[in-house]
């Protein structure tokens, strides 16, 4: 009854996150079509602004375009209307202030500094609204242009506004364009009465813009965290799908081996008692209590083998082998480790999980003396083949804060590297020693090789399969468990230094 709660729970979330999800979906879809719509607008809504600006303008302007009420000798009146130039320009401001801002502001500020210099007609009363192209160029700009260029658009925008009020105003140019009555003083006059209430409706209808352009930025930039929330909650859910599936696959994986450890290390165990118990029966039943006893490692050492190596997907990753132990040494020496391997005897063949045992092990071993020794560490690699088994040595250097660090035997470190390596050494019928030495940390694995005195029939089955583990002939049988847990020679032997 006490699992009932976090299966209640866990079932309540699912079902609260499907519930969310079925509520979301019309909103993603709805913020999903606005957005395609947006997208198409800001990269062609400035030209086609442009263009219905251009248009609207002729069309109202139709009858005024030419001489005579626009029946001059150009069917449109363009080539002799005097608000061409202005409506023109400011209509290349608007088709241009998406793709280039800077050429956007341009055009405005040519068309302001021509009607100065009287190279451009000034507006007329019935065309002044002409200007209002720029305020709709900056808003394209404010909408799609970054940050900077909106402060630049902003502040050129301003002055534009000025200078269009005075432009307007001034007797020599606009002559108050309808609205305010001349006055005879000058332009001082007039600019000190009427140019604050000018210039006030120009930003006020560029703030406009320029609000209008900041909203739909902002729309856009909401749709786009609303997005990035959506895909952030989808690929949380996938996460915790694959981390309860990866979490029953760990415990799968570890079930499966406490009960072929347990199961196979007992067979291993009663074959080798039946084999003390029984000196004097006849050598096929040694024999073939041998054999049984070595099967039964083999296959406890491969069983680990395959179940560590199996991936998420289901793959098996390759194995490593001793061959792949010096590329190790060449990139450990690359982090600044001090290595020096040795090699005596001749070297003979182990079995797929004894060569995954030393790979590990010697990794282990140079990982720890660059974890505690720090870079720079001298460590001693050999490999001794001249004995029933392959015996490795491994010696690294102390750090003068390791040498002065005091162990509380009461509380022993809770590193996992040393027992992994002994577990290691075990299920591959060896052991492992391991402990401070002076000025080095010396650590010492011993792993047995195949029996090469068995009979044919044993050689047989083992031909196509991994070598077997278990004592040289010749040599006094004791029993070797792996992966049992029971008592072990290697149980007393000291914890030595917190390393792994």
């Amino acid at each position: 009854m006490a699992a009932a709660g976090p299966k209640n729970e866990s079932f309540g979330f699912w079902v609260e996150i499907a519930r969310k999800g079925e509520g979301g979906l019309n909103a993603v879809d709805m913020v999903a079509g606005m957005e395609s719509v947006l997208k198409y607008a800001r990269r062609w809504g400035a030209p086609v602004v442009a263009v219905m600006f251009f248009s609207l303008w002729c069309w109202a302007e139709a009858g005024r375009m030419g001489p005579n009420g626009g029946y001059g000798i150009s069917n449109t009146g363009l080539d002799s209307w005097t608000g061409t130039w202005p409506l023109v320009l400011m209509a290349l401001a608007i088709a241009t202030a998406t793709w280039h801002p800077v050429t956007s502001l341009a055009l405005t500020a040519a068309l302001l500094a021509g009607q100065l210099t009287h190279s451009i007609p000034a507006m007329y009363p019935n065309y002044w609204a002409i200007y209002l192209g720029s305020f709709i160029a900056l808003a394209f700009i404010m909408w799609t242009a970054p940050a900077r260029m909106r402060y630049v658009a902003a502040g050129a925008n301003v002055i534009a506004a000025a200078i269009m009020a005075f432009l307007m105003l001034s007797w020599r140019y606009g002559a108050g364009v309808g609205w305010f009555g001349p006055l005879y003083g000058g332009d001082r006059g007039i600019l000190r009465t009427h140019g604050w209430q000018l210039f006030a409706l120009l930003l006020l209808i560029a703030g406009a813009c320029a609000a209008a352009g900041l909203l739909l930025a902002l729309y856009q930039e909401r749709g786009n965290l609303f997005r990035s929330r959506e895909l952030a909650q989808s690929s949380l859910q996938e996460t915790e799908i694959d981390l309860v599936v990866e979490q029953e696959r760990t415990r799968i994986a570890r079930d499966l081996h406490d009960v072929l450890a347990h199961s196979l290390a007992v067979i291993a165990a009663q074959a080798d008692g039946t084999r003390y118990l029984s000196k004097d029966q006849p050598k096929a039943v040694l024999n073939a209590l041998d054999t049984i006893a070595r099967s039964a490692r083999t296959a406890l050492v491969d069983a680990q083998r395959v179940i560590e190596g199996v991936h998420d997907d289901g793959m098996v990753t390759p194995q490593p082998q001793l061959g792949d132990i010096e590329p190790l040494i060449e990139g450990m020496q690359r982090g600044n480790l001090t290595i020096q391997s040795s090699e005596s005897g001749r070297p003979v063949g182990l079995s797929a999980g004894q060569e995954v045992a030393i790979f590990r092990i010697v990794q282990e071993c140079l990982t720890n003396a660059l974890k505690h020794g720090g870079r720079g560490t001298d460590v001693r690699l050999h490999f001794d083949w001249a004995g029933p088994g392959l015996t490795l040595h491994v010696a690294s250097a102390i750090s003068a804060a390791e040498q002065g660090r005091v162990i509380d035997p009461a509380s022993p470190p809770l590193g996992r590297g040393l027992p992994g390596m002994r577990e290691r050494a075990h299920l591959a019928g060896g052991w492992l020693t391991a402990g401070p030495d002076g000025e080095h940390f010396r650590v010492t694995v011993f792993i047995p090789y195949g029996n090469r005195e068995a009979g044919s029939g044993i050689d047989a089955q083992h031909t196509a399969g991994t070598a077997s583990v278990t004592d040289v002939s010749g040599a006094e049988p004791k029993p070797v468990l792996a992966g049992t847990g029971l008592a072990r020679q290697i149980a007393a032997e000291p914890q030595g230094a917190d390393r792994g």
